[in-house]
């Protein structure tokens, strides 16, 4: 860059051989005195070093030399000032190049260094070049940085020593130096030349935002240091980082040419606050709706508060955002420790999700899980108020009414939004969460939508995968996705591990694949859909405990289970989060659909189930339940039944099944092959009134014979001597102790074969 080239701008001063009239003897300023006529300074036309040049008589303490002209500094622009001096008689002064800084409104700008190096004259005739340069920017070489609100300059020079002194000074010239300051001429806005510091103490903040003003298409460069920006910052053009930034931590950096991790490292130097920063950035940037990653790996040693990173944002963010191509690796710290409080507290059924009177309630943490009698699983604290002494859960519990001490596990995630009060489409991609045993995941905001985690890999978390608090949880979408345990080596019954939680309903887990927690998903919502997703939990104990893969909480559950590899685990249904869980009005267990799965065992106990119910109140019953097209098989080992219902607290109710469809499922290495509606077939030896058709325990869920479609009579009936008769029976229902069979009156005794299909329905 050359200015006097680019721009036709004039920086040369005219020679002494044009008049003296414009060289003053004062700061260069109208009105000042001027050499011409002075008596203290005359041209010399012919000098044997210099050709035509001034000289100079000492009168002053400093004996000032100035053009009056306005020489232009441009932002950006380093100027050379050069002069060749001699000294011809006296004594032997100091010469240094000195200016006068002028700022709009022809004011002098305060403050700024008006002289450059001073150079001692060393004998007479001997010819010395006095030089400075003078530039907006702070920068090595640069003897009077201006900034950028000093407009032009009267340069000259200032000869100091005793007085007495005759100095002959060849034409000073001034040029455009440039180009040594600047690496790319072309392309390159570098900050300095804007009044940059970077001493990481003065603010620097006017200087980035006025260099990326004047960039104009090229990028601002930050070149070595540390620069302080106290105030939100936007950078509109491209940037390239030689330097490091630092800024508050409410104020942010907004990049939006260069929107991305690797950007922000750059700048900020350690990953996790740079990513901190730059998710900041992603919610209050209008101009992207995404975070790269860039692939970067971004070490973590302490748990990411996700809305303290955006403290403006806390109350709660609802426009798409996504964070996606990247790896978060956590490392060991003290700060991953799990804390445990334990607090008496009173719980009411008629409140069904407040604790009441809870002691020492402020040391309870917000996200907490909590433990205690009649407390079922994935039980969070969704809020707290402490004026008043209580504790907001995310769900009822089911059996805990009264007063009782409970426990608060606080674990501690790598990546935590519950502290935004509603977080809505919000999504991750393709990023992996190395938590290395040390750390749970991903906690959810209280409340919100959609939120959204694709193609990301969530490998060895401590405690949890991914928690839901509250119903921050509500359509989550989970695609393609794997969940690795970090207690794969453990046995089923010494693990803790799981790896999703949902409260509310439309839930989507798509295609993901689990291997060896407690649980794959515990989902208590409604309405949800768990499709194409492989979690198996065995473990090498032969006939070892098996725990539940999939845990649906809810009597009324229009869910649907399809397509999925269920794999030395079960699915659970639940009714645990009633706080009155004995039924007495509503749809009971309902609406659930299980389909084309496959249920995979291998060397589990003769009384493992793929499907098992577990009533945690009497009175309930199947309506409207449908489990068709799935394959059974068990390995190394049969079982008796894929399908039971878990008496620990109650049984269901078989006398009120309703509109329970269990058909067209395979079984291998199933003793029971149940079926509802069930075909059975029935030869009678004996003639025989009476005759006891057995369902063969073959009805699901210990299901009644309480209606028959019909009875077809296979080949002749046969009267005990032979004859044959035509006649039909009568069926009495609910035969036997159990009331699984049914009986076939017919009016003679007979002997034959029938075909009947019994329902556990009427």
């Amino acid at each position: 860059m050359n200015k006097a080239i680019t721009d036709g701008i004039v920086f040369m001063p005219p020679v002494f051989a044009s008049g003296l009239n414009v060289w003053s003897s004062g700061d260069g300023t109208p009105g000042s005195p001027t050499y011409d006529g002075s008596g203290n300074g005359v041209y010399v036309p012919a000098d044997a070093d210099f050709g035509g040049c001034l000289e100079i008589l000492k009168v002053n303490a400093t004996q000032q030399l100035r053009y009056m002209g306005q020489t232009p500094l441009l932002p950006g622009c380093y100027l050379q000032i050069k002069a060749r001096v001699k000294a011809i008689s006296g004594p032997l002064p100091e010469v240094r190049i000195a200016a006068w800084a002028g700022g709009a409104g022809d004011v002098q700008v305060p403050g700024v260094v008006e002289q450059g190096p001073a150079t001692q004259l060393s004998g007479y005739g001997t010819v010395h070049e006095i030089t400075a340069i003078v530039g907006a920017g702070q920068r090595t070489g640069v003897d009077m940085p201006w900034g950028v609100s000093t407009l032009y300059g009267h340069f000259g020079l200032d000869i100091e020593g005793t007085n007495g002194a005759v100095v002959r000074i060849d034409d000073i010239e001034i040029t455009d130096v440039t180009n040594v300051f600047l690496r790319d001429m072309i392309s390159l806005v570098d900050i300095r030349d804007f009044g940059a510091v970077g001493d990481g103490v003065a603010d620097d903040t006017a200087a980035f935002v006025a260099a990326d003003q004047a960039a104009n298409g090229r990028r601002v460069f930050v070149s070595d240091g540390t620069y302080l920006l106290t105030e939100n910052t936007t950078i509109s053009s491209e940037i390239e980082f030689e330097g490091m930034v630092t800024m508050p931590d409410d104020k942010m950096l907004l990049l939006t040419k260069n929107f991305n991790l690797p950007a922000y490292i750059t700048a900020f130097g350690a990953e996790d606050l740079a990513f901190k920063k730059a998710f900041q950035a992603l919610l209050n940037n209008s101009d992207h709706e995404s975070l790269d990653l860039g692939g970067r790996k971004i070490s973590v040693s302490e748990p990411i508060d996700m809305a303290a990173a955006v403290p403006n944002k806390q109350t709660g963010f609802s426009t798409r955002r996504i964070i996606r191509n990247g790896q978060f690796d956590v490392q060991s710290s003290s700060a991953w420790g799990t804390e445990t409080f334990t607090s008496l507290a009173t719980y009411s059924p008629s409140d069904p999700t407040r604790l009441t009177n809870v002691a020492n309630v402020a040391n309870i943490p917000v996200g907490a899980l909590v433990q205690g009698s009649g407390v079922g699983r994935e039980i969070y604290v969704r809020s707290k108020d402490e004026g008043a002494g209580e504790i907001t859960l995310n769900a009822p519990i089911y059996n805990a009414s009264g007063t009782q001490t409970f426990t608060f596990l606080s674990f501690k995630y790598l990546l935590d939004f519950s502290g935004f009060s509603t977080l809505r489409k919000f999504g991750m991609e393709e990023i992996e969460f190395q938590c290395n045993g040390r750390c749970s995941a991903i906690r959810l905001a209280p409340s919100g939508s959609t939120f959204a985690i694709t193609n990301c890999f969530i490998s060895r978390p401590l405690d949890r995968g991914i928690t839901s608090i509250g119903t921050g949880c509500q359509g989550m979408l989970v695609d393609n996705c794997q969940f690795l345990s970090s207690e794969e080596s453990f046995d089923v019954s010494d693990r803790k591990s799981i790896a999703l939680n949902s409260t509310a309903n439309d839930i989507k887990l798509r295609h993901n694949r689990a291997v060896r927690f407690l649980h794959f998903a515990v989902l208590a919502g409604t309405n949800n859909m768990v499709l194409g997703n492989h979690f198996f939990q065995g473990d090498s104990i032969t006939q070892g405990v098996r725990s539940a893969g999939l845990v649906m909480i809810g009597t009324y559950n229009s869910s649907t289970i399809a397509e999925n590899y269920v794999d030395n685990c079960f699915v659970e249904w639940t009714n645990e989060r009633d706080s009155d869980p004995v039924y007495t009005a509503g749809f009971s267990f309902s609406a659930m659909s299980i389909t084309d799965n496959i249920f995979y065992s291998n060397e589990v106990a003769p009384w493992f189930s793929s499907i098992v119910i577990r009533p945690y109140g009497a009175g309930h019953f199947l309506n409207g339940v449908v489990v068709t097209g799935n394959k059974f098989r068990s390995i190394n080992g049969g079982i008796d039944r894929a399908e039971r219902v878990d008496t620990t607290f109650a049984d269901l109710n078989n006398t009120a099944h309703l509109n329970v469809t269990f058909e067209n499922n395979t079984f291998h290495g199933v003793t029971a092959k149940t079926a509802n509606p069930l075909r059975v077939r029935h030869a009678q030896n004996t003639a025989a009134t009476a005759w006891t058709v057995s369902s063969e325990d073959r009805l699901p869920f210990g299901g009644k014979a309480r209606s028959c479609d019909s009875v077809t009579v296979l080949g002749p009936l046969k009267t005990a001597l032979g004859s044959t008769k035509y006649s039909h029976p009568y069926v009495l229902l609910e035969h036997g102790v159990d009331g699984s069979d049914i009986q076939l009156r017919w009016p003679e005794g007979l002997k034959g074969e029938v075909s009947a299909i019994l329902r556990m329905e009427r």
